[in-house]
């Protein structure tokens, strides 16, 4: 069950590690977004981010979305990992 958990939490961590990239690349304009591998990656992450842009919007040329999902992540990230630790036997 340990090995499970730390799956899940691995799982948590590379999906922010993809949108952080996401974030960055943004800021790249000659990057073409319908080519892969970012077309992979702005399906993946935009699945998840539209979510949030749908009741966020950009304040200015900032969209702040990214910022939001990020800490909900975290929150379910600890949520499932504190509910999954009595079953680890930690």
């Amino acid at each position: 069950m340990r090995g499970l958990l730390y799956g899940i939490n691995n799982i948590f961590n590379l999906f922010y590690f993809l949108i952080i990239l996401r974030i960055f690349l943004s800021w790249i304009p000659s990057i073409d977004w319908y080519k892969n591998p970012w077309l992979t990656l702005r399906q993946v992450t935009d699945a998840y981010l539209n979510i949030f842009r749908r009741f966020i919007p950009p304040i200015g040329m900032i969209d702040w979305s990214p910022i939001i999902a990020i800490f909900v992540l975290v929150f379910l990230q600890k949520l499932v990992i504190i509910l999954l630790l009595p079953f680890a036997g930690v």
